[in-house]
Parts: C-alpha cells; structure tokens; sequence
C-alpha cells in the first residue's frame, strides 16, 4: 500500500475493509501498550473478526487499559459515579470487554506482553497467552509471530504550513516497528501500517515527529478527537512515604533519575520535594529516623541530602506525572543534548546550558569537536546548539551578521577574539528527560497541552531502543545518563537479594517483566550509576501477614548476581559487591521484626550465616508502629498527605475505597473480627455521620433485604476504618508539600 501512503480516512469502516482486502484473512496485528492503542481503529477491525469466522485475528499488546467496573454490587456503587466523572467520554475496548467476560471467538486470541499488576491472576487463558519478553526485545517477537498490521494513536499539529504527526505517548516500540516493517515491505511482505490521530493527543517532540507518509492509512477528523484515558493517582500509604525518604537521600544533585507510575513513584518525588522545599524538615526527618547515622558512608559516596541546585536528568522508559512534578518543583532542571563535545565540557563543569563562556569556540577546537577553520559544518553545529547567536550566515569561510563578515579562520588569535561578538547567550535544543511513553491524569495531559511548544519540546521522547539500553550510542548516552539511578519495583526479595516482579513462584503471571532488566543491566554497565529496586516489607494482614523478603523463593526476575540497592520502608540494603552472609545480615535488616528470626534461623540452618550471629538492636524495631509515630506527626504540618499531588476522587470517594478495602483485609487475614463487627453492626442503630457516605453508595433508604445488608456493610466498613465520627467531606483537589 506504500504508492497511496499517507492517505486521511474519516471511516473506520472504511479503512479495515482495505487493510482485509490488501492483507487477507489472515491478520497478525499489533499495537504498543497503555494510551497508544487507536481505539476505534481496533474495535472496528475486531467487530469484523466477531461477524466473520473466516478471520482469523491475532492481538499484540500490552496493557490494555480498562475503566473500573468493580466485581461485586457494593464495588460497582462505589465506581461508578467515579467512572462518570473521571472517564466520560473515554471510549472502550471492545474485545477486551469479551476477554473478560470469556466470550471471545475462537478465531481472534489476544497475546499481552505487560498487563495491569495481578489482573489476569487465575485466568487460564491470559496465562496462556503472556508473552515473555524484555521491552526492548517486543518489536523482535511481534514480528516473529506473524505481525502484518500495524497501528497506534497519535497527535498532529501544522509546522510551517504543514500536517505533522507525533508518536507522542508512545514511540516506545513504535518506532523501531515501522522501520522494521517498512523493511519487510522492501522485501515483498505485505504490510499496513495505520495511524490514528487525535487532536486531544499532546504533540511531543525527540524522536517522536514523523511525516503522513510514515503511515500506509490516518484515521483523522472530529470523531477520532475522543477523551484520552486517565487513570488517578494511587494513594499512598505511611509505609510508601517511608520507603520515599529512605530513597530520596540517595539521589545525587546533578544525576539522572527514573521512576515509575504509582505510589511508590510519587511517595519518591514527594521525598525529593520536601527535600529540595523543606530541606530543614527533611534533614530532621532523617535524623529521627536514623537514616543519617545508619547510611553515611554510602550516602556520602553516591547520594546527597542538599536542594537540587544542579538539578536532575530523568531518563524512563515511562515518563509520568511524578516527572512532571518534579519539574514545577524546579527539580528536574539539568538539560542535555545531542551531542558528544557539548557533554563532555558540561560534565567537566566548562559550560553550563545557560551560560556560553566567552572561550567556548577555543575549548571546542582544543577537544577536536570544531576545525580550526570552521567548515559549513561546524557553522551548522554552533547554530544548531546556540553557541553562534541566531540569524548568522555563512559562506566561504566567512560568518556574516548582517552587514559584518567574521573571518571563520580560528588560527588567527584576533579572529577567535572577534567571533565571541557572536557568541549566544545560552544553548539551544536541551531536554530534561528522555521517555519512550506516557500515560497520567488528565491534570497531566493538560498540563502538556498548555506549555507552549518551547517548553514542551524539552520532554524529549524516544524508542526503548534507546532510552532503555546504551548500544548505538554509548558514548553519549554515558554522558547524559551521569549519576543514574533507575529506581524500579519488586513484590518479593530473597535475603540474597534475587528480585521477584512480574510472576508468582506457582508460575503464574502478576505483570510481565517490562523494561526492568534493560535498566539493572545499564545501571551496571554505567560506571556512576546504581540501581535501587524497591519493596514493601509485607503483604496481607492479620493471619495472611507475611513478608517480602524471603530466604528463597520459585521464581526470579532479577538473579542475585545483578543485586544492588534494596530499599524497604524499614532502610537500605547496599549489597552490590559483597559476600554471601553481608548480604544475608543487611537483608534481614530491612525485613520486618515479625518475620527477623524465621530468616536469620533458615540463613544459620543453610550454613549462610555464622551461628553466633544477632541481629543488630537498631534494626530489631521495625514495625509498623515505628513509622507511624514516626511520620504520622508531620502530618499536621501538611507532610505525608494521601495524594501528594492532589486526586480526580473526593474525600467521601477516598474514604470509601479505604473503608472497603480494610474489609476486604479482614475478610482475608482476620474472619473472626469481620464475623463479630458484623453482627455487632446489625444490632446498633445508623449513626447520622455517615448520611452522606450512604447517599454517595444510595443506600440512605434502602428498598430491599440486599441493600439493608450492604448499607450494614458499608456502616461497619466505615467504623472499622476510624472514619465513622468524620465531619461532612468535601471535595479535594491538590495538596501543597507543606501548610503555609
């Protein structure tokens, strides 16, 4: 189809029949994960696979983003009026509404490399059909199994009087996909390739701008402009914040970061905030709690605990709204560029992004990065960058600035004295972070869609191949990436350090393995960089309490061989490059007190550990209690709050969902308090204070036997939350770091 690439269509209809009639029957078709899917592109092409059994459809992916339903009615009250106000008018997918109701035909299958954590637990057919495979690794095994259609959701803009189109959220696997596909075609492979372009979409810059004719077929016009997904921010917990100030003094002023999406993610950025904002609050934080005594050798060899006056770099697979914040906190500052000599003197602290030194041409030739009489290249470069203000010219070894001509001929001394005339006043073409895709609130995406196109283009975006990995570039991605750390997530640790993330030891699949090992094998490879794999010290409560880090477990993501930095809310485990029974001690040191000696004893029992050995009496105190009265007083001063950075959910909303969720814990790990609160609850009378939690469920005048019990339910969920007694809520936006 390449002859009529490029081609507006403003029919889905219309565009699957000509990808069935070019293609055939036989369609593999991929697409990238979370926002970059072409909705409506998908759902017409798998509405043909349901009519005609003689289509046979397969689906790459990842992530297929879902609006909440909620599995049981108290669930579906509590979502709903969510899902009305947060995702109207988000539209669905329609063969992942059939997969989950396990009424897929058995011509189409739906292969997913990544999905939302533990949402295909016990789903034999999700199981079944998880693709394994390293991000940077997904393009190679797409097209293995068969890939001819292509297609994702992108923006568009006009520059310079014509319609350009972005990969936006997502040139993650997008961009290696079309070059590899236009490739195939090249050898006589029949291939499409289909945009899908939305105008709500934000236009982002890096790699990410691409001409129409990238694409075979673009669906584009008002009806593809349709609400993008946004999912809200998780809330975070007291243990969460913990484990974000445990990580943030270990993040160096000057370095680059990567985080992820959740909780985690904005209780780390939240940390680094107070940091930077609160400084004299944060030091005494770390005192408190021991973190200061406890880690000063390695956080004065590869952390810091001052402001951001350097500022960072963020280099991630997924750029989400916890960069964003860091950003308007005027932490993510430092800028980088395209080029080899321009970061090798930032580094060396010769230059700075918005300060040319008079000698930059010098410093330049000195390092070989410039000839001594300027070619049209070097011209082009020092323009390019900014180093040569803006509206210069050049023509046979002469630089001309209006009326003026400039000898370009460095060897004469006067000639580089009289170029500085020229020189600009700060770099040009920097960025302050490199992701491969996006997906956030919608305060995330407008806050995108408000910056001018300046700033936004200093939110670079690339393929995985790139912000994943070195090769290709190694010299100047070193550069760039200076002081990394890639702080990722892990469920299970082993007290040898081996990381467990994306499956259970029963083999069952929770995520997918993502982009993590791509960034614990870069993070070795850098020689400034380390790597910090973050986990929750337990999981459950009451009698399904059990811990995280474990003596051994059946299945493993991150060997112990690749160990690094483990942090847990209770410290940090520095076990790169040590022996067996050091590691096993620092582990046990971050676990929880409840679980300390079943660990030390099968570590003694294993001959890992000496049989003399004791736990240290600073780490034998970590409880839950100890965090709590840690940090639960800083709350006051505004600290610590549920969402740092504000919610699309109201204060009833949040109370809710916390109240059912501890239901859900009791109904868990402790039965026999749920059994005797439940039938306490029956017998009390309905306190006033909560009329406006029952007429957010409409459960205020219960109309049935079914509604009298969940209203029951809801009471004794709201009491066993501590909120019964709360005042009337109120609506809540964003929360400031600190109270004024």
């Amino acid at each position: 189809m390449k002859e009529n690439s490029g081609m507006i269509y403003d029919d889905a209809k219309k565009c699957v029949d000509e990808v069935i009639s070019y293609i055939g029957k036989d369609i593999c078709y991929a697409m990238t994960l979370a926002l970059g899917k072409p909705v409506h592109f998908i759902n017409e092409l798998y509405s043909r696979a349901k009519k005609d059994p003689e289509i046979k459809l397969k689906i790459i992916t990842a992530l297929s983003l879902e609006i909440p339903k909620g599995n049981s009615e108290l669930e579906r009250r509590l979502m709903q009026p969510i899902v009305d106000r947060v995702f109207a008018g988000v539209p669905e997918f329609e063969y992942m509404i059939d997969f989950r109701a396990g009424t897929l035909p058995k011509n189409v299958e739906v292969f997913e490399f990544y999905s939302k954590a533990g949402t295909y637990l016990n789903n034999p057919v999700a199981q079944q059909h998880h693709l394994s495979s390293h991000y940077t690794h997904v393009v190679r095994d797409a097209l293995a199994l068969g890939t001819n259609v292509f297609g994702e959701l992108i923006g568009y803009k006009e520059i310079n009087g014509k319609t350009m189109y972005s990969m936006a959220c997502n040139p993650d696997i997008c961009l290696e996909t079309v070059r590899l596909m236009s490739e195939m075609r090249a050898n006589g492979q029949k291939i499409v390739i289909v945009g899908e372009a939305n105008k709500k979409m934000p236009f982002m810059y890096g790699d990410a701008v691409v001409e129409a004719e990238t694409y075979d077929m673009i669906l584009q016009g008002p009806q593809f402009d349709y609400e993008l997904f946004c999912p809200p921010k998780d809330s975070v917990a007291l243990a969460d914040h913990m484990i974000g100030i445990n990580v943030s003094p270990l993040i160096k002023d000057g370095g680059t970061i990567q985080v992820g999406i959740g909780a985690l993610g904005d209780a780390i950025v939240s940390g680094l905030i107070m940091r930077n904002e609160h400084n004299a609050l944060y030091q005494e934080i770390l005192e408190k709690a021991g973190i200061k005594k406890r880690y000063k050798e390695l956080i004065a060899r590869w952390g810091d605990t001052g402001t951001f006056e350097k500022g960072l770099y963020g280099s991630s697979e997924m750029f989400v709204d916890a960069f964003m914040q860091m950003y308007k906190s005027k932490i993510l500052k430092r800028k980088v560029f395209e080029s080899i000599p321009l970061m090798k003197l930032i580094n060396a602290g010769k230059l700075a992004a918005d300060n040319i030194p008079p000698d930059i041409i010098d410093q330049l030739i000195e390092i070989k990065a410039l000839h001594r009489k300027l070619k049209a290249k070097d011209f082009a470069f020092l323009t390019e960058f900014g180093i040569l203000k803006q509206g210069l010219s050049y023509e046979n070894y002469t630089i001309i600035d209006g009326e003026t001509c400039y000898s370009a001929d460095m060897n004469d001394e006067k000639n580089r004295l009289e170029i500085r005339k020229l020189l600009g006043k700060e770099l040009l073409k920097g960025t302050v972070i490199l992701g491969a895709f996006f997906l956030g609130p919608k305060a995330f995406y407008q806050a995108l869609n408000d910056m001018s196109e300046e700033e936004r283009q200093l939110f670079a975006m690339s393929a995985v191949e790139k912000v994943n990995q070195l090769y290709g570039g190694e010299e100047l991605r070193t550069l760039q990436r200076k002081d990394a750390r890639f702080i990722n997530t892990g469920m299970v640790a082993s007290v040898f350090g081996a990381i467990a993330s994306d499956q259970l030891e029963n083999g069952q699949v929770v995520s997918g393995i993502g982009g993590q090992y791509n960034f614990v094998a870069m993070g070795h490879v850098l020689p400034d960089a380390r790597i910090i794999i973050m986990i929750k010290s337990t999981k459950g409560s009451g009698q399904n309490l059990k811990s995280n880090i474990v003596f051994s477990y059946g299945h493993c993501s991150i060997p112990k061989h690749m160990r690094d930095i483990i942090v847990t809310e209770y410290g940090i485990a520095d076990i790169r490059s040590k022996p067996e029974k050091q590691v096993i001690a620092e582990m046990i040191n971050i676990a929880d007190s409840r679980f300390q000696k079943q660990l030390v004893a099968q570590a003694k029992k294993a001959g890992k550990l000496p049989l003399d050995y004791e736990i240290p009496e600073e780490y034998r105190n970590n409880t839950p209690q100890k965090i709590h009265a840690l940090l639960k007083p800083y709350q006051s001063h505004g600290l610590f709050p549920q969402f740092p950075f504000g919610t699309d959910l109201t204060e009833i909303d949040i109370a809710l969902a916390g109240a059912l969720k501890g239901m859900k814990g009791l109904a868990k790990g402790n039965r026999l308090k749920l059994a005797k609160g439940m039938l306490a609850e029956l017998f009390r009378p309905t306190p006033k204070s909560v009329q406006h939690y029952l007429d957010r469920m409409k459960l205020a005048h219960p109309s049935s036997i079914n509604e009298k019990i969940m209203r029951k339910i809801v009471v004794f969920a709201l009491r066993n939350a501590n909120v019964i007694s709360a005042s009337a809520p109120r609506p809540i936006n964003v929360s400031s770091q600190v109270k004024g």
